[in-house]
């Protein structure tokens, strides 16, 4: 059942309001009121049943979930932060000053399970809702992939070898199936081995023993199949399935498996120095120039080629932002496409002597590419998006699209903190030339 926040203007007798604590002038009171709360009460309201205890509020999860990524926070340390934070409390549409948390931290899980990816895409439009006008400055957006890592070890076949063997095991165990043999010492001296595998007089033993790994692991794997009941088997098929597929897969085939408890991560080269390869999904960024707001973003599972991503990219330009834009500007890695709908593709070219207006308009426009590259980083790196810790392909466009709120709301609090300190130091002058006493204006 949804659960209902209480009056912030309504008074207590014993206790202070919030909103007489906290300073109206900083920025996360601001911003509060500058979002649309209504639009989340009006989406997910259908999601709650009508009858049943009440739950947490919508719009308190909503904005523990902004200020998550708004901070860099977790799950369990934005609670930590909320206790201690009046400013936290008000943006949430607390009355009080409050002592408790307002819920547990798995219950920002099941919330995230209960909107969904729609629920996430909902919380972008409404962060860009909220600039707007710092939109319609431009007919430009700035167009981009990166790589979305998700939680896993580097996968090597050794590791994954050693988990076929200990899901199988536990399997095994929790079905009372009996096995001919564990492995369990085996594996454990077996891993030794590939200690130092390249060494040019261990490299013959190492794969000796990676070989007998691969075989304990696919005995293993075939004896469940055989020993495991229909039903039973049906429950575990897609487990085993992936099992033998790791026992199977080869250096050279596509599709590999690298993780056991999230089978579609995809290997990504990058091209970078430092990290070859990045494991993850694909994400595409829209970023506006100049004013670097977010309109869209799209996740893709697998590693498709940029060029294929350009279209789904742009109809979720328009379904999240609601704008066409006439120019998507893009580097050279999305060769081959002039225009896509009604919009016109801008790919970095040599300079032409025949149209030199237009060419060299193109170029500065080109140029301007670049900037998408710094709003990425920060969105990794300030926002959650550096390591994606949500389960599955749901988690993968869910961790994006809320990482990408997380960044046009940081923006604006940025925003309001420079509005807020002009105007400061505006009336400072004003009140020093007129000689006033600035008694009713505190900082």
């Amino acid at each position: 059942m949804k659960g209902k926040l209480p009056n912030q203007n309504q008074r207590n007798l014993f206790r202070p309001i919030l909103k007489d604590i906290i300073n109206p002038k900083h920025e996360l009171a601001i911003l509060s009121g500058r979002i649309n709360w209504q639009d989340f009460e009006d989406s997910f309201s259908p999601l709650y049943s009508h009858t049943g205890q009440p739950g947490t509020p919508i719009r308190t999860m909503v904005g523990l979930l902004l200020l998550k990524r708004i901070y860099n926070l977790g799950d369990e340390t934005v609670m930590e932060q909320w206790v201690q934070n009046p400013y936290f409390q008000y943006f949430c549409g607390e009355a009080e000053f409050q002592w408790m948390p307002p819920c547990d931290p798995s219950d920002m899980v099941h919330f995230r399970n209960r909107i969904g990816e729609q629920g996430a895409e909902k919380i972008l439009e409404v962060s860009i809702d909220s600039r707007r006008d710092e939109i319609k400055t431009t007919n430009d957006v700035l167009v981009d992939t990166t790589a979305q890592e998700k939680n896993i070890t580097y996968p090597t076949d050794s590791k994954l070898l050693i988990k076929v063997i200990k899901c199988c095991n536990k399997i095994a165990k929790q079905e009372g199936i009996e096995q001919r043999q564990t492995y369990q010492r085996t594996m454990k001296k077996l891993l030794l081995k590939q200690r130092f595998a390249h060494h040019p007089k261990r490299k013959k033993e190492a794969k000796a023993a990676l070989r007998k790994l691969r075989t304990i692991a696919g005995r293993l794997v075939r004896e469940l199949e055989r020993k495991l009941d229909q039903e039973t088997f049906v429950r575990y098929e897609q487990v085993l399935k992936n099992c033998l597929c790791v026992v199977e897969q080869k250096k050279s085939d596509s599709n590999k498996i690298y993780s056991l408890h999230e089978p579609d991560t995809a290997c990504i080269a990058k091209g970078k120095a430092h990290k070859k390869f990045e494991f993850g999904s694909k994400v595409s960024f829209a970023v506006v120039p100049k004013v670097n707001i977010i309109v869209g973003i799209k996740n893709f599972n697998g590693n498709p080629n940029d060029t294929a991503t350009l279209e789904p990219a742009l109809e979720n330009i328009e379904k999240v932002s609601k704008i066409t834009f006439k120019n998507a500007i893009v580097d050279r890695g999305y060769k081959g496409k002039k225009k896509v709908r009604d919009t016109i593709i801008v790919t970095p070219k040599p300079p032409s002597s025949r149209q030199p207006y237009s060419k060299n308009t193109m170029r500065k426009k080109c140029k301007s590419r670049a900037a998408v590259e710094p709003v990425i980083g920060h969105t990794k790196h300030g926002c959650r998006m550096i390591k994606n810790y949500l389960k599955g392909n749901a988690g993968n466009t869910i961790n994006a699209n809320l990482a990408a709120a997380g960044f046009n709301f940081k923006g604006l609090l940025r925003k309001i903190k420079e509005e807020v300190l002009w105007l400061k130091i505006i009336l400072e002058i004003y009140f020093k030339t007129y000689s006033i006493s600035p008694v009713f204006f505190s900082s």
